[in-house]
């Protein structure tokens, strides 16, 4: 009997072996702790980051942003009723019969020879209300129109300012609102959420009036303080108070510092590829972003800082202190209780895991010549 019991367990434990084995070669699982190895934090007031560095980099040469796409006109996102005067060529396609335009959906058009990235807390302005993306995800090079998923971020405006959408402002959602439309995935919350940051943004600056007003010329001071928070009290659009001037100076008073910090840090560990940072806000570990190489995270880097900067100002609560080893504990962590994946064959898969007190989103392209991960999006819960 107590043979019989042992093979067993020798038959159990060998075939644990052999799945992690496959499980530590496959670009589709999240990436592990000997993946990373987590620098020693960057601290200004009340934001934290831990940068993360890897030796395990891809090529993404091939790919664009969002932001690269819209300036060059070669991406055109727009109203579903605006569908037609966008196209440059003719091709023959399948579209569902549209009414007009509606809250949750806007239709992007990839004209380029490069597949697209598209990360979920994007923000894109104009059109009849402000959108963010919902969900992180690739449209293929010279692509047929793409029906986007997106939450609102403007609650009460239904006018159309433009035809086209635009990220002039280049603006990503913070943490705490990014996660409404990631995890919750609820237009409603979106919404309280983007009010709730308004109203934190807003709390700010009039705390800060008597330095801001002190200012001159083209900043925010004097009569044009005023002008501002007036603005700032009427506005519906997130992008837009976050490019308010009684805003931005104090947001950028945490990032500039941080910057410097951070470029430091990096230009000393030139052997090593910066691909992500762990980001804490008052002593508590909030959110990590992961990318599959230094370059796409240089791309990305000043519009998600704005956003951790802009969490950290709109966070209530007593300043704390987090240690390295929190960090190293988070990115440690991938027992999921629970899993969804959604993809499109042959061009990307993104898989959600819910664990304790974390969700986390990897992107992973499937396309022929890129088949890896490309962005890990993972969120204290």
């Amino acid at each position: 009997m107590k043979q019989s019991i042992l093979a067993i367990l020798v038959v159990l434990v060998s075939g644990l072996i052999v799945m992690a084995a496959g499980n530590a070669g496959d670009p589709s699982l999240p990436a592990t702790a000997n993946d990373y190895k987590i620098l020693a934090p960057i601290t200004h007031g009340d934001l934290t980051i831990f940068p993360v560095v890897s030796d395990k980099i891809h090529d993404t040469s091939n790919f664009i942003t969002l932001d690269e796409g819209i300036r060059s006109g070669d991406v055109v996102v727009t109203e579903v009723g605006n569908l037609h005067s966008t196209m440059r060529r003719r091709p023959p396609y399948q579209v569902r019969p549209y009414s007009g335009a509606e809250v949750n959906r806007l239709v992007l058009v990839n004209n380029s020879k490069h597949p697209l990235i598209l990360l979920a807390g994007e923000v894109v302005t104009g059109g009849k209300q402000d959108r963010v993306v919902g969900k992180d995800r690739i449209v293929p090079a010279e692509s047929d129109p793409v029906d986007l998923s997106v939450f609102c971020v403007e609650h009460g405006r239904w006018t159309e300012t433009s035809a086209k959408f635009d990220t002039h402002a280049s603006v990503m959602l913070q943490p705490s609102v990014r996660m409404k439309a990631m995890a919750e995935k609820d237009q409603q919350k979106v919404w309280d959420e983007v009010g709730k940051s308004r109203t934190a943004m807003a709390s700010k600056a009039a705390a800060a009036a008597p330095s801001v007003s002190g200012g001159s010329g083209g900043g925010a001071g004097g009569g044009t303080y005023s002008v501002q928070m007036n603005e700032l009290s009427s506005t519906t659009s997130y992008a837009k108070a976050r490019e308010l001037g009684v805003v931005k100076q104090q947001v950028d008073s945490i990032v500039e510092p941080m910057q410097k910090s951070y470029e430091s840090v990096i230009q000393q560990l030139r052997n090593q590829n910066a691909v992500g940072v762990v980001v804490a806000v008052k002593g508590h570990i909030v959110w990590a972003d992961m990318f599959a190489s230094s370059t796409l995270l240089a791309k990305y880097w000043p519009k998600l800082l704005d956003s951790y900067a802009t969490e950290a100002l709109t966070t209530p609560g007593a300043r704390g202190e987090t240690s390295i080893k929190q960090a190293e504990g988070f990115l440690e962590n991938w027992q999921a209780r629970h899993e969804v994946v959604d993809s499109e064959p042959g061009l990307y898969r993104q898989r959600e895991l819910v664990g304790y007190k974390f969700r986390a989103f990897q992107l992973t392209s499937l396309l022929a010549k890129a088949p890896f991960y490309l962005h890990l999006s993972k969120m204290a819960d």
